[in-house]
């Protein structure tokens, strides 16, 4: 098995908004906000190479949009994964699988583009198995007033459309698998049932952060973003996983970090926090 980090690209968001009901006075201190109290955040994917196999995890924003729609979030660096790719020695075609954490835009706007003719949409791995789970999936679908505006169809029709869609299953347990060394955990106080992978590579664990953990500014309990749907549940689902990660030495794959691409974490009298952070390649090469 051999992993890559990669960063499709950057963008903003509203700092409030990131971290809920967190004061701008404490949470500017790891995550400094713009005149308009704007963050950077990144759009981060790990493309993982085994056997026959070559997966995506999350694909980024797109660009499918509108200049309109853009404009609201400040992208840039967004020809990162392009780059990547051709450095590693792949295209776009040679993907076997797309794991896609959750349905919202900034996760899954770039596993579908404009097809040629710019007529319609179409998957931009078009060999490649797209992986949700049925209970996100329609949740998605039927979206809830709140999340409206993070599930768009034009990234999420085409995906059943070109018979492309599979489904992970969720039969009670927290965990599932349907890759070798890859395990999938559930978690659903940010949207229903997110799906985080956790993979067992050169050994250690890495767990792919999604939207549990933004970034390490959201290690903190309280420190949970006001996208959430459930944000008790989500304060639970932290707890649970960070006292674990504790005790197993996990190392944390942040999505949306600027800055930090991974963490270890520790037990302190304030409760677990970030032990040591690095970069994924400077980690494992």
């Amino acid at each position: 098995m051999k992993i890559h980090s990669i960063n499709t690209g950057n963008f903003k968001l509203d700092g409030g908004a990131m971290f809920g009901v967190v004061p701008k006075s404490i949470w500017n201190r790891t995550n400094p906000a713009d005149q308009n109290n704007l963050c950077d955040w990144a759009m981060r994917s790990l493309i993982i190479e085994q056997a026959d196999q070559l997966i995506l995890i999350d694909a980024g924003i797109g660009d499918k949009q509108d200049d309109k729609f853009f404009s609201h979030f400040h992208l840039s660096e967004t020809n990162l994964f392009e780059q990547k790719l051709n450095q590693i020695g792949y295209t776009k075609s040679d993907f076997t699988d797309v794991f896609l954490t959750h349905l919202h835009f900034d996760h899954c706007g770039g596993a579908i583009q404009w097809n040629k003719s710019k007529t319609g949409f179409e998957p931009a791995f078009k060999n490649a198995n797209y992986w949700s789970n049925e209970q996100h999936w329609s949740w998605a679908t039927q979206p809830n007033a709140r999340e409206k505006a993070s599930f768009l169809v034009e990234n999420i029709l085409p995906i059943q459309e070109s018979g492309q869609l599979q489904f992970i299953p969720r039969t009670g347990g927290l965990t599932s698998q349907i890759f070798d060394h890859i395990d999938t955990i559930f978690v659903d106080g940010h949207t229903e049932s997110m799906m985080l992978p956790k993979i067992s590579y050169k050994g250690h664990t890495l767990v792919f952060m999604a939207d549990l953990l933004p970034s390490i500014g959201h290690i903190p309990l309280p420190y949970v973003m006001g996208y959430d749907t459930r944000p008790l549940i989500t304060l639970q689902e932290k707890e649970k996983f960070l006292n674990e990660a504790v005790k197993n030495n996990y190392i944390l794959f942040f999505e949306h970090d600027h800055v930090n691409e991974c963490c270890t974490v520790k037990h302190t009298e304030k409760g677990v926090r970030v032990d040591q952070t690095f970069q994924f390649e400077d980690f494992f090469n």
